[in-house]
Parts: structure tokens; C-alpha cells; sequence
């Protein structure tokens, strides 16, 4: 029930932030908006008020959110263009991308916002410099072989060590390879043969694979005062938004594999171990995958923000609109190619369960 409830609640409020930002730059140039809704109203299962010349719904199936303006054709298939000045074709090119890029400017605003508001309420953790287990990470090598909190890491394959930066560039030096460990506790040492685990991860603003052995530095909780908050609030927002860029360039390029692309049962179940961490654990996760959501939207894929985008940007080039049956035959192929990656992520979300 909590992974269920964190599910809805997650995506909700991601899905709310996104079509509002559509739904406040549509309204700001003058676009009337004829649908506003929170998830799918399938087989009319929701509730819905018109207010104005606006519908408003929600949806009993919370996998999406949809904001129809007049005179655009977009997911409802909906051709009627009268050329009223309150329809979308009928603004100037700089006013429909404006409209078409608010959803993810919402959705980047809510990532800074919410990292902003956790950095200032828990602080941030400065590193221990000394070669101090802080943590052990479940499943990992040095949980294995015992290690424990707290124990102080002496040399690794008989070289001294004396600070974690000295530890961390040995181990991320040996992906997949044996190394030898020496570590004290309460005044007696312990050796023992550990094989580091290769991981792809983020390492100075690029992928690298890197030697694990799953330990954390010992850290000190710091306060910190708004200032410094909202400057963390973007540069982590920034940092995730070159992640998600990086991972889907290593997609492209054959580094790594679309069955490492998670579907809406891997986010239902990251958002319901989030919520039982803690609040400030979900609060992360919904900012991480709010940047996701962003940068999707941005591609230029048809259907997409960023297609419809590309579209307006084409009709400027060529000083005339497409014709509606050219603009409709683009979003049916948009339609199909997100179909088919929402096919490819719940396959490798049910493939995952069953590993």
C-alpha cells in the first residue's frame, strides 16, 4: 500500500507541475485551454467541472496528465483550426515555443525548488577526510567479509593508506579485481581478499567504470543558510540534468543497453522504498525523476514537447503552416514510438521482477 500510495502521489505531483506549466503559458499569451487533466479519464472513470471555457479532470489512472488547447493538434487527434485569435496556430512562433517548453521549465523549477528546500531543512554532509567507514552498502563486497562502521582502513594491497581520497582512487583504480584489505577495529586488524564490483558511475563530470566495494566516508551533518541552499538546489539539478544526458548518450552509442531503461513498476517501487527511508528520501527522487521527465519532453521526438517544438520551429523556416494532414500524420508516428518504448520499459520492469 505505501509503494502504491508514493506511486500516485510521485507522479501527480510531477505530472501536475508539467501541465501546469503548459496550462500558465498557454493562459499568459492568451490560448484558451479546453482540457485540463490529472491522469487518464478512460471509459469516463474520473471526475471532471468545466469552469469558463476550461474542462477540469482528474483521472483514475494516474499515468499521465493532458492539457488541450484550441487549434492545436496534438494526442486528442483534434483537427478543428477556425483561426480565431485564441487558438494555438494562430500565435507568433516565439509565443508557441514559449507554450510548448513551459512543461519542462516546470518541471526543472519544481527539481530546484525541492532539492532547495531539502539542502536547507537537513544541511548537507561534509566528508570525513580520514579513511573511516562511514556506511556499508547492502549486498555489497565489504558487507561480505564483515566490515563494519567505523573501522579505519589501513592499507590496501600493502599500501598505507591515510585519507579516503587515497582509498577511493586505489579502489575505483581495479574494476572486477581482487584486492587485499586491512582495516583495525577497537585496536585489532583484519585482513582479508575482497573483489571489487565494476560499476558504471558518475565520477568529475563524466562515466567511468570504477572498482566498488560498497563502504561510505564518515560524514558530518552541516546547517546551512538559504543562500547557500538555493545555489545547491541548481548546480544538483544541473548535475542530474548532465546525468540524465550522459546516460541516454550512452544508450545511443551501444555503452549501455535500453533493459537498463526502468518503466513506471521501477519507479513505483523506487518511490515506495523512498517513503519508507523518509521524506526527504522520496522529496530526492521526485526532484531526480522530475529532471528526467524534463529532459524527455525536450527531445524532438514527435508527440513530445520537443517534436511539437521542432514542428513550430519547421513552419517558421518555411514561413507557412504544415498542412493538418502532415501535422497529423506526425503525431500518429510520435504516438506509436512512445507506445513502443512504454512496451520496451514495463518488459524490462516485469523481466526485473522475475530475476
Amino acid at each position: 500500500m505505501t509503494t502504491i500510495l508514493a506511486f500516485i502521489l510521485m507522479l501527480g505531483v510531477l505530472i501536475f507541475f508539467h501541465e501546469l506549466g503548459h496550462f500558465l503559458a498557454a493562459r499568459s499569451v492568451g490560448v484558451r485551454v479546453e482540457r485540463f487533466y490529472i491522469g487518464f479519464n478512460l471509459f469516463g472513470l474520473g471526475i471532471k467541472k468545466k469552469i469558463g471555457h476550461t474542462e477540469y479532470g482528474l483521472g483514475l489512472f494516474p499515468l499521465g496528465g493532458y492539457v488541450k488547447m484550441a487549434g492545436m493538434v496534438d494526442e486528442s487527434m483534434d483537427t478543428t483550426i477556425t483561426g480565431e485569435p485564441w487558438e494555438f496556430q494562430s500565435k507568433n512562433t516565439l509565443q508557441k515555443i514559449w507554450i510548448m517548453s513551459a512543461g519542462v521549465i516546470a518541471n526543472l523549477i519544481l527539481a530546484v525548488v525541492v532539492f532547495t528546500a531539502v539542502t536547507f531543512a537537513d544541511g548537507v554532509i561534509e566528508n570525513d577526510p580520514a579513511p573511516i567507514v562511514g556506511a556499508l552498502v547492502p549486498g555489497y563486497p565489504a558487507e561480505g567479509v564483515g566490515m563494519q562502521a567505523d573501522d579505519n582502513i589501513t592499507a590496501i594491497n600493502g599500501h598505507n593508506i591515510t585519507s579516503w581520497a587515497e582509498l577511493t582512487a586505489l579502489i575505483h583504480s581495479v574494476p572486477d579485481e581482487i584486492i587485499e584489505v586491512t582495516w583495525e577495529r577497537s585496536g585489532e586488524t583484519f585482513h582479508s581478499a575482497i573483489k571489487t564490483r565494476a560499476t558504471e558511475t558518475w565520477v568529475k563530470d563524466e562515466f567511468k567504470t570504477v572498482g566498488l566495494i560498497g563502504i561510505e566516508p564518515k560524514g558530518v551533518r552541516r546547517s546551512v543558510g538559504i543562500g547557500e541552499a538555493v545555489v545547491s538546489g541548481f548546480t544538483t539539478t544541473r548535475r542530474w540534468f548532465v546525468i540524465t544526458y550522459k546516460s541516454l548518450g550512452m544508450i545511443v552509442t551501444g555503452k549501455a543497453s535500453l533493459r537498463d531503461i526502468g518503466g513506471p513498476i521501477m519507479i513505483a517501487q523506487l518511490a515506495g522504498q523512498s517513503a519508507q527511508t523518509g521524506l526527504a528520501s522520496f522529496l530526492r527522487l521526485l526532484a531526480i525523476i522530475s529532471i528526467n521527465l524534463a529532459f524527455i519532453n525536450i527531445l524532438p521526438i514527435p508527440a513530445l514537447d520537443g517534436g511539437q517544438i521542432a514542428v513550430v520551429l519547421i513552419e517558421a523556416g518555411l514561413r507557412r503552416p504544415l498542412s493538418v494532414k502532415v501535422r497529423m500524420a506526425i503525431q500518429q508516428v510520435g504516438m506509436m514510438l512512445l507506445l513502443t518504448l512504454m512496451v520496451v520499459v514495463i518488459y524490462n520492469d516485469i523481466m526485473r521482477i522475475f530475476k
